[in-house]
């Protein structure tokens, strides 16, 4: 199954097979050339700017090739760090038998994976977050023995039409581990 929603992708993927089914929710954010460009250009002017400011308070060539190679680096570290952030993929893996894998895919090409054991998710829980300036819906993980919800996607905030059937999954999951005796302690 896949379907889009605004700037988001949602794709499942089911493999039937044994032991158990493994289920794989991807959620991908589609990329915004204009909005790229429209920040691309905003750090080669404050490189710019920086670079004319600098050059009328200094008056040697030396000071101003500093100056010069100080503000273009300013601009790449930016750009850097910016791209770093920037969030490519979600992914929720579910064995049933063992536990979800939580997975996120930034730009810059970094993945971080987190796996919780079936027997540590007591439920999964959609939440509604409301902000004096937005409001979203968030997945959550209640987990075993630890006071905070676990987010599902953490930088992501997706259309609840994307996160309903990661849910459904995910308490099928619970129940059916809880029917197989993966809970008992």
């Amino acid at each position: 199954m896949e379907f889009s929603e605004g700037r988001y992708t949602y794709i499942n993927d089911t493999n039937k097979g044994p032991p158990d089914a493994i289920d794989i929710h991807h959620i991908i954010i589609s990329r915004s050339s204009v909005q790229s460009y429209i920040f691309y250009l905003f750090i080669l002017l404050s490189a710019t700017f920086c670079f004319s400011f600098s050059h009328r308070c200094l008056s040697s060539l030396q000071d101003q090739s500093i100056a010069f190679l100080f503000s273009f680096s300013l601009a790449v570290c930016l750009v850097k760090s910016w791209r770093g952030k920037q969030v490519e993929k979600g992914s929720v893996t579910i064995l049933p038998s063992f536990g979800v894998q939580l997975e996120t895919t930034y730009r810059s090409g970094r993945t971080v994976r987190r796996f919780v054991p079936i027997s540590k998710i007591l439920k999964p829980v959609l939440n509604e977050c409301v902000t004096p300036v937005t409001c979203y819906w968030s997945l959550s993980l209640i987990i075993r023995e630890e006071e905070e919800l676990l987010l599902v996607f953490k930088e992501l905030h997706p259309p609840i039409t994307m996160l309903v059937p990661i849910w459904k999954a995910l308490c099928a999951a619970i129940v059916s581990g809880e029917f197989t005796g993966v809970h008992s302690n």
